[in-house]
């Protein structure tokens, strides 16, 4: 295994288990169908995803690239319960 290959095997289980955080809160807010997490952490995380996905592309890194999807992806789901649960209690 060459010295390049070695360390995208590294960054890629690095973000695994980092990733692995979002899963689970995921799959919590997936079940109670709302978030518990503050509204403005998942704005600073989808601003800062979208930025960061947009350096990941430019640097052509694939490990951040698959990373920061993910990401994103969870930010805008969370947002859009926090949004639908809003307008169904009315608040």
């Amino acid at each position: 295994m060459s010295r390049e290959a070695l360390w995208l095997a590294v960054g890629f289980t690095g973000q695994a288990m980092f990733t692995m955080r979002f899963i689970v809160q995921w799959i919590q807010s997936e079940r109670q169908k709302k978030s518990i997490i503050p509204l403005a952490f998942w704005y600073f995380s989808l601003s800062g995803g979208i930025i960061l996905f947009s350096y990941a592309v430019y640097r052509r890194d694939p490990v951040f690239i698959l990373g920061q999807s993910f990401g994103i992806f969870v930010y805008m789901r969370n947002l859009y319960f926090i949004h639908r649960n809003k307008a169904d209690t009315g608040a």
